[in-house]
């Protein structure tokens, strides 16, 4: 076993879903890991926050992992790498955070593709997986997204998910050194009436 196997939250959960699995990070993922985001880079920086200079090295994506750890201990975010289904290539990576309980009931989608599988359908796959496992097993009401305006390929995947859009931010997030404006787009449970109480608990 990997020396940061461990660190993984919930290895044996899986979710299955048309196209993909998801599951979370581990550190035996790494140089699959590095190698993607290293050819995708120019591809994924305009959408993305600033990367760090170190932001490929090993020692970054193990302290990935502690974070992801964290959070997932805390409840508050659920990380996933995404898969294709068949040759389990490593497509891209999608997160369940920003949970909030309480009144709330609600977290956020974020999500990256690499480029060589980037109009293949996987991410959509990813987002309508997620979003199951947000409201039939998290017990979640609300679930919410952004991206640039100018992101068109994001924009048409959210409404092909079922997503809403809502309105706009602006200086909402700060990609790739730039406070930008942001669409906002949402997705309510289709069961409004489950409650965290009836979850799957995980």
């Amino acid at each position: 076993m990997a020396l940061l196997d461990w660190i993984s939250p919930e290895p044996g959960l899986w979710l299955e879903g048309e196209q993909v699995r998801l599951r979370a990070p581990r550190a035996s993922d790494f140089e699959e890991w590095r190698a993607l985001r290293e050819v995708s880079q120019a591809f994924l920086q305009p959408w993305e926050p600033t990367w760090p200079a170190d932001d490929l090295s090993r020692a970054s994506f193990r302290r990935r992992l502690s974070a992801y750890a964290r959070d997932r201990d805390l409840g508050a975010a659920y990380p996933f790498f995404v898969l294709r289904r068949g040759d389990e290539a490593l497509t891209g990576g999608i997160t369940l955070s920003n949970i909030r309980r309480g009144v709330a009931q609600m977290g956020s989608v974020g999500y990256w593709c690499g480029q060589p599988f980037a109009r293949n359908g996987y991410t959509l796959a990813a987002v309508k997986t997620l979003a199951t496992f947000a409201f039939r097993t998290l017990g979640l009401h609300r679930l919410e997204a952004a991206c640039l305006p100018s992101n068109g390929p994001s924009r048409k995947l959210l409404r092909r998910a079922g997503f809403v859009e809502e309105g706009e931010a602006k200086a909402y997030l700060k990609i790739n050194g730039v406070w930008a404006d942001h669409v906002l787009f949402g997705l309510v449970s289709p069961a409004p009436d489950l409650g965290a109480d009836e979850a799957v608990s995980v």
